[in-house]
């Protein structure tokens, strides 16, 4: 593998790092977490540790300290030549990717590290889980089977969310969402107080405006993001992943007696399998062939994992 980081086609956007390449970009960036804190913020079934985050994560924490401070500089100097009153605004950053593949853990970690600078000692991360419909909505439409599809999201929400926490808004509150129960929870939001950085982690996070009945382009979440990063990997490895994660739900959330998927837990390893499956054919591989895979060339960075989880080449969008 190169050094040195290279073009990966003469003609693309990105320029492309091995993992040896870009773990030795953080020669001066603090590592602040510990083995136990990777414990906690990591998904289920996601074997990252400690070294994983000092050769992949650390770089990146590095990286983005330098885009928001650049971003920041870049707004007071366009304040001072308009003859506005500068205001600070979050650097905003999308995170991406396919269900099971480990966004979340890489949302969770970037949160944490992030924090830890004391030029952004408040991060605050949304993910737009609770942005679904609620589920009566959901089957009222027809869309009960597809949800985590495009069209099972309150865009409109989402994207009046993220407009105001950009514009500075003092506080901004975003419906809460419960895995145990798999539906939006009722009369309780999370409320963020004007935060130097904020993370927004989704599906379709990534997915471009689209066009109004009169043929106008409208406005996407995307549009708000000051960098966005796609988790990659083999669609064949995060269906692997989703069905071992299937597996090991049962014995945790699944068994919970308020559960939505109550009705897996007692399912043996081969008829647990068959219906994992099931679920990824008709429901997570169509959206990430369809919905998810599509906006991965929209990122600011790919990462891209290996079938063991660890992240094997790193893809940055040239300035």
């Amino acid at each position: 593998m190169p050094a040195h980081p290279r073009a990966a086609v003469a003609a693309s956007p990105f320029v492309e790092f091995d993992r040896d390449s870009w773990s030795r970009l953080a020669s001066s960036t603090p590592l602040p977490l510990t083995d136990a804190d990777v414990v906690n913020l990591r998904g289920l079934g996601d074997p990252l540790d400690l070294a994983e985050v000092d050769v992949v994560y650390r770089p990146l924490s590095g990286l983005l300290q330098l885009y928001a401070a650049a971003t920041r500089a870049l707004h007071q100097a366009t304040s001072t030549f308009l003859g506005e009153r500068a205001t600070r605004t979050p650097y905003v950053i999308g995170v991406a990717g396919s269900v099971a593949v480990g966004k979340s853990s890489t949302a969770r970690l970037l949160r944490e590290l992030l924090r830890r600078w004391p030029q952004t000692p408040k991060v605050e991360l949304i993910t737009t889980d609770g942005f679904l419909y609620p589920n009566a909505e959901l089957e009222r439409r027809g869309l009960l089977e597809r949800k985590g599809f495009p069209e099972s999201y309150d865009r409109r929400a989402l994207l009046r969310f993220v407009a105001e926490v950009k514009a500075g808004a003092a506080e901004v509150a975003a419906p809460l969402y419960d895995h145990v129960t798999y539906d939006i929870v009722e009369d309780r939001q999370q409320v963020v107080h004007r935060p130097d950085v904020l993370i927004v982690e989704g599906l379709n996070v990534l997915q471009p405006a689209r066009a109004t009945a009169t043929g106008r382009s409208s406005l996407a979440v995307s549009d708000f993001f000051d960098f966005s990063i796609y988790v990659d990997a083999r669609t064949a490895d995060v269906n692997r992943w989703y069905v071992d994660r299937f597996l090991k739900l049962r014995r945790t959330a699944f068994s919970h007696p308020d559960s939505y998927f109550r009705k897996y837990a007692d399912l043996d390893d081969d008829a647990a399998v068959v219906k994992a499956q099931s679920i990824w054919d008709a429901i997570n591989a169509p959206n990430l062939a369809n919905n998810i895979l599509p906006t991965r060339g929209r990122a600011t960075l790919v990462l891209t994992k290996s079938s063991d989880h660890s992240m094997h080449r790193m893809r940055l969008r040239k300035l």
